[in-house]
């Protein structure tokens, strides 16, 4: 079965929406108190839900391509590499600048710009945008039989090259992985993220060859549903791939620990194993069933999807920018005099993240209804 180009899958709408919206969950939690464990990111090896937010926005990108693949390998080569370059760099700059915001800082009582040698290079959106960028070339210039191939090499080499450049017997730590190595050597540590235990980018340069597979994933799954179309068969088989992709990641992490901060490879697979699985399911309910409750929804959060997350960034920001008294900034006064006094303990902390992720919907369904759509 051959489905039109112009059919449209809610159930992917609402599967990119999703994960913007439990991005912006996972990057708020409430002050006061712990967040819950599973919606904090694993602190080296494991795996928690929040971990799978990212790689999921990453296999909707990809998904993305497989419905605009005409577009990419029908246009005149000059055309294709103009898109594709501009938004590449477009996404890059707006991720760095994020970081370097709000540009200015007080220093010895002085308004002065904050120093470049200390802004983060590498981040979300620069991951992204890397990551469509060799996915975009791919996809024109590679079969998907040659995608797919290119896939399990990427995943192979990338645990190859962390073994034989990482330090002997501490290959995978954090201070001697041959990622955290490359980074150092390539930005410098003023360029590093500097949140974690010790100076180490989660998103380096190195540790985004694995992510590339997570965007190509989205693609191929995105190519199968078009070819087979909203059918009991294409739930089925991606349950079945995502089955089987998933169990092939717990072997390999026996050997291969599963890490998000370092993208080690069964992670990646990890992941896509799930992503298959929630599309099949979304498809399954959306699509078949036609369940559409929370569906308008998260589709709210996918019309826009820059934007809101760069509001959420940008405003959380601003908001632990400004005092509220001398122990707390705008945010903790609200998490912890306000919400925290109302839900106490854990599900203060959530339901802070919800109130701020619920205002940053408000952003994106008052730009749908005044039909304002920015696209790149």
């Amino acid at each position: 079965m051959t489905v039109k180009t112009s059919e449209r899958f809610l159930s992917l709408d609402v599967f990119r929406g999703l994960t913007i919206a439990l991005m912006i969950l996972v990057n708020t939690p409430g002050t006061g108190a712990e967040m819950y464990p599973y919606l904090v990111h694993a602190q080296w090896f494991g795996f928690t839900l929040a971990d799978l937010v990212f790689p999921s926005f990453l296999f909707a990108v990809g998904n993305a391509m497989s419905f605009s693949m005409r577009r990419f390998q029908e246009a005149a080569p000059a055309d294709f590499w103009k898109k594709v370059l501009k938004r590449t760099a477009i996404i890059f700059l707006l991720g760095f600048l994020m970081y370097w915001f709000p540009f200015f800082e007080y220093n010895d009582g002085q308004l002065q710009l904050s120093p470049f040698s200390e802004t983060r290079v590498m981040g979300v959106l620069q991951r992204i945008a890397l990551c469509y960028f060799f996915g975009a070339v791919m996809v024109r210039y590679f079969s998907v039989k040659a995608i797919f191939i290119a896939c399990i090499v990427m995943l192979l080499a990338y645990w190859g090259i962390l073994y034989a450049f990482g330090e002997p017997g501490r290959e995978l730590e954090m201070a001697t992985n041959a990622a955290a190595k490359f980074d150092f050597a390539i930005l410098g540590e003023g360029h590093i993220y500097k949140k974690d235990a010790i100076p180490f980018d989660p998103e380096g340069i190195l540790s985004t060859l694995p992510s590339i597979v997570n965007v190509l994933a989205g693609y191929l799954a995105g190519v199968f549903i078009r070819r087979k179309g909203k059918s009991f068969e294409t739930i089925a088989k991606l349950m079945l791939a995502g089955f089987i992709i998933f169990a092939l990641a717990e072997w390999w992490g026996l050997i291969f620990p599963i890490s998000k901060k370092l993208w080690t490879s069964p992670f990646a697979m990890l992941t896509i194993g799930l992503n298959l699985s929630m599309l099949a399911a979304l498809i399954f309910a959306v699509e078949l069933k036609n369940i559409k409750f929370g569906s308008d929804f998260f589709n709210t959060f996918g019309k826009n999807p820059l934007v809101i997350y760069l509001f959420s960034e940008l405003f959380y920001i601003t908001l632990r920018l400004i005092p509220v008294n001398e122990n707390q900034d705008a945010f903790e006064w609200v998490s912890e005099e306000v919400l925290q006094r109302i839900f106490p303990g854990s599900f203060g902390a959530l339901m802070t993240a919800i109130v701020f992720m619920l205002l940053c919907w408000a952003l994106g369904y008052w730009m749908d209804k005044k039909k304002i759509y920015v696209k790149i």
